[in-house]
């Protein structure tokens, strides 16, 4: 892709997390000028567990394949080859049943192998290694204001600290808290805008894996493990080549959020194990290796206020911004790395002219995804409830539960994203047609 003329129009990427920064390297990868805005004063991420599913892993190789290659350098997978087709082992969470001896209740197969966990920090390290070193593309402490549009069609980003920049066009990964999502609305739709709460918050721990093996045995602790229970359930996976063990805990309340501008509140581990008071000694005990202050997460989706597209003009939206979702598919990176993979495609497209085909480019990458993932948001919910034995009518019912599951993954894993390059670059193409 490097010997190409470089493409006629610039584009502004707001937000430097993972899904900036991959569309960035894409849109490099395509010769299409670009810059990433980010609020903070350096490229970080949480320090919390990710997964990729054999899908989203080759949309990382459809976007470039040397940041498929940074994914492959800090990625783990189940340490037993007898796991590699497991996705997970489930597990009843309040049997009070040694971990050792306890069999699951049902497994969950992911029919392709090829997919990992990984430490999100340690991935977006590697991303950082592949941003072109001759070029400064990146621009720090950069809280995004509001965006107007000059007379010449070009796009003036105004940021909160005075400066001005400007570009062709402008492409939010900003997240659940996406301003460029509030400006691409308008300011008639503020409470559209908003995230909710979507009545689930979640503490994460990173446990040394000989601790975890103490606790769980060495089967479950290396391997991905699930443990349900009413109204709560919890994830346990092996990152950072399986030195350490990821909990991520969740819990259902429907009280609301405590303070709508703080995604993250203090707790304690006795709150934790309040939470989790009807779950046995396995999952208690990895709750007494919780640091003393821990993080309550609350999670925050746009189930309940869909955005009715995601695009205006030459504003469009990706991963979070546009879609943020929970995370109980294990799917929400995933599916934002499919969004760069169709827009740096498009926008490489060599039917466009300029400047001027920008906004049929996210028409059509509009047209493209916002269906599925915003399938993906509601069923991500769907699935919490599933493993919470919140639903009446299932319930308990662990073949119930497997079979709706499967069913669900399904259209997560199975998704032909190189068919969908094609038809949504056939679209474009009809579209300059037309």
């Amino acid at each position: 892709m490097s010997g190409q003329t470089r493409h006629p129009f610039t584009i502004a990427i707001v937000g430097g997390g993972i899904t900036g920064l991959t569309l960035a390297i894409a849109l490099q990868r395509r010769n299409i000028d670009c810059t990433v805005y980010e609020q903070a004063t350096s490229f970080k991420e949480i320090g919390a567990g990710l997964g990729f599913h054999a899908g989203a892993v080759r949309a990382l190789r459809l976007c470039a394949p040397d940041i498929l290659a940074a994914f492959e350098k800090v990625c783990t997978v189940n340490k037993w080859d007898s796991k590699r087709h497991v996705w997970f082992d489930v597990f009843d969470g309040t049997a009070d049943v040694p971990a050792r001896e306890l069999e699951p209740a049902f497994t969950i197969l992911q029919p392709q192998t090829g997919g990992g966990s990984c430490h999100r920090a340690r991935f977006l390290d590697e991303l950082v290694k592949l941003l072109p070193q001759d070029r400064d593309i990146a621009r720090f402490d950069k809280r995004l204001d509001s965006i107007e549009e000059s007379s010449d069609g070009k796009l003036r980003l105004l940021f909160c600290d005075g400066t001005v920049a400007t570009a062709d066009a402008v492409i939010g990964c900003d997240g659940i808290k996406s301003r460029t999502r509030e400006i691409m609305l308008g300011p008639d739709k503020v409470a559209q805008a908003k995230c909710d709460y979507s009545g689930k918050y979640a503490y994460r721990c990173l446990i040394p894996m000989a601790e975890a093996i103490e606790a769980l045995g060495e089967e479950k602790a290396a391997n991905t493990s699930l443990w349900m229970g009413p109204n709560c359930h919890a994830l346990t996976f092996p990152v950072s080549h399986g030195a350490t063990l990821n909990l991520v805990a969740f819990v259902s309340d429907d009280r609301q959020w405590p303070d709508q501008a703080r995604l993250t509140l203090p707790a304690t581990r006795q709150e934790i194990l309040r939470d989790f008071r009807e779950f046995g000694p396995n999952v208690s005990k990895l709750i007494g290796m919780i640091s003393d202050k821990p993080d309550r997460w609350g999670l925050f989706d746009l189930a309940e206020n869909p955005l009715p597209r995601y695009y205006r003009h030459k504003i469009c939206l990706a991963g979070d911004a546009a879609h943020a979702s929970t995370p109980h598919h294990g799917a929400g990176a995933g599916v934002s790395i499919e969004d760069v993979a169709v827009l740096s495609s498009l926008l490489a497209d060599p039917s466009l002219r300029g400047p001027e085909d920008l906004e049929a480019v996210f028409a059509t990458y509009d047209e493209s995804r916002r269906s599925r993932t915003q399938w993906l948001v509601q069923s991500s919910r769907r699935a919490a409830d599933l493993y919470e034995w919140r639903d009446v009518t299932v319930g308990k019912d662990y073949g119930g539960i497997l079979d709706e599951i499967t069913r669900r993954q399904a259209t997560i894993w199975n998704l032909d994203l190189e068919a969908e390059l094609e038809t949504a670059q056939t679209i474009l193409r009809n579209r300059f047609a037309a």
